[in-house]
Parts: structure tokens; C-alpha cells; sequence
């Protein structure tokens, strides 16, 4: 019953509209979700909070600021980022405030998924982003913008679904959705643990991590999948970074994001 409340947890997860309202998921307009908090987390939060004590090698200096001057100008413009597809094979370093990870993705798996992700890195659409819903043993969620703006920009640039190929195990990175159909935005999870029940819903994995799962498993889940614990994702995409910082400052972030093999890439990591 845990895990099936999880799911349809994560079906309605992602970006809210405006209003923070502790009521059951609903889509606005825009067919984004608002998130209802799962009361049944509490056991995974707090041993998620006990976990998140002591971390190793964790980056003290908080969520970033991404003010306008810190955003690529692009991202402003949707239309210029969604352009060509991605290579039949990419792998992808996240930097994170826990570390790095490693993250190939398959244009065969899902094709318009792999796209609109290799679009969005190569973009620094996720570079200063928190992983705002981590769920201990369930996923670690992430996609919404750190400026507003750029979230405003995206709310209505969905993608179409791909045909579930593979399976939404240990490590595979899915686009998250709603439970209405062509709904996929910026959002990506990593799934933690072996959640095939997803794979009849529509969630089509995109990637995987094939380096660094254990830097992964220490991003701070310590407040859960949402309200009245966790984020609200109206209020971070209308507030940004600065809403995370002053609420739930404990959260873990990307720094940047890198496609290895890109010369371009390398230089900007380094």
C-alpha cells in the first residue's frame, strides 16, 4: 500500500501553479500538478533525516542564487534550445553538492526523451537546480528551474510519450509526468529503488546512471515527497532558489552538468 501511494504520489508530481493548498493532486490549466504530501513517508523521512546527519564530503555553501545573470539567455526562448536530436548514445557527469555522477542515455530507449534531455544540458537548463523531492528508497526528483523565469518559459513545452522500453529499476532516469497523456516537461527522477510498477504507467526511462549511484543515495531526503514537510512546487516555480533557501535549506543541488566527450563540455566543468 506504501509503495502504491508513492506511485500515485509521483504521477502527479510536477510543476504547481499558483497557491499552496494541502489538498489531493489536481492539474491546473496548464496541466501541471499540485502536490499532495504522502503522510505515510514519515518512517523514510526520518530515517532519511538520520542518514543526512553525517554526510561525507557534502558542499556547505547552500543552493546558489541564479539571477538573471546567471542563466543562459536561451533558456528564455524555448524554441532555441528544442532544436535536433540527440546522439543515439551520450553520456552525461552531473555535478552535485554530494558529488559527482554519471549518467548515459539511449536515444533507442526513449528518442524524444533522450532529445529533450540533451537539449536542456547542453542549455545549462539544470545547472544551480535542487533535487527537491527525494523519496528514500523510492527516487530523487529534480527539473524545476532555481529562476523563475526560465520555469515560466517552459510550463507549456511538453513533449509527446515514448513507448516504455525498459524498465524503471535500480538507477534509471525517467522523465516524471501527470497522469494525463503528453505531459512530460523538464522534470527527470533517478530511481532508487526496483519500481517496475511504474513501467504499465507510462514512465519511460531515458538513461542511466552507470557511475556514482552511491553519491546519488546521499542527496537529503530529510523532507520528504512534499507538503506540509517538503517544498511546494507552486511556490519554488514562482519564487525560485530563494524560496528553497530560506525554507529547506538542506537541500542537495547540481552544480553543472557535463556531456563527456564534448570538448566544449569538458572546458566548462573543469
Amino acid at each position: 500500500m506504501k509503495t502504491q501511494l508513492l506511485i500515485a504520489t509521483l504521477l502527479l508530481a510536477l510543476v504547481a501553479a499558483t497557491g499552496c493548498e494541502k489538498k489531493a493532486s489536481k492539474p491546473d490549466e496548464n496541466g501541471v500538478a499540485e502536490q499532495k504530501a504522502d503522510t505515510e513517508e514519515k518512517g523514510s523521512e526520518e530515517k532519511a533525516e538520520e542518514k543526512a546527519e553525517a554526510p561525507a564530503e557534502a558542499d556547505t555553501a547552500g543552493l546558489p542564487t541564479m539571477g538573471d545573470d546567471k542563466i543562459n539567455p536561451l533558456l528564455l526562448t524555448p524554441a532555441e534550445v528544442t532544436k535536433g536530436e540527440a546522439p543515439a548514445s551520450f553520456q552525461a557527469k552531473f555535478i552535485t553538492s554530494q558529488g559527482d555522477f554519471t549518467v548515459e542515455f539511449k536515444r533507442e530507449w526513449a528518442p524524444l526523451g533522450a532529445d529533450r534531455a540533451y537539449q536542456l544540458i547542453k542549455a545549462d537548463y539544470y545547472d544551480g537546480i535542487s533535487f527537491f523531492r527525494v523519496i528514500p528508497g523510492f527516487m530523487a526528483q529534480f527539473g524545476i528551474h532555481a529562476n523563475p523565469k526560465v520555469s515560466a518559459a517552459w510550463q507549456n513545452e511538453r513533449i509527446n510519450d515514448d513507448p516504455v522500453t525498459q524498465s524503471n529499476t535500480r538507477g534509471m532516469v525517467t522523465f516524471a509526468k501527470t497522469n494525463m497523456p503528453n505531459s512530460r516537461l523538464t522534470h527527470l527522477f533517478i530511481n532508487y529503488g526496483n519500481n517496475v510498477a511504474l513501467d504499465k504507467q507510462g514512465f519511460a526511462p531515458v538513461g542511466k546512471v552507470v557511475e556514482g549511484m552511491e553519491v546519488v543515495e546521499k542527496l537529503y531526503g530529510g523532507y520528504g515527497g512534499g507538503p506540509p514537510t517538503g517544498p511546494n512546487q507552486g511556490a519554488l516555480t514562482a519564487e525560485g532558489n530563494p524560496y528553497l533557501q530560506q525554507n529547506f535549506p538542506k537541500l542537495d543541488y547540481i552544480k553543472d552538468v557535463v556531456i563527456l566527450g564534448d570538448e566544449k563540455a569538458e572546458e566548462k566543468g573543469e
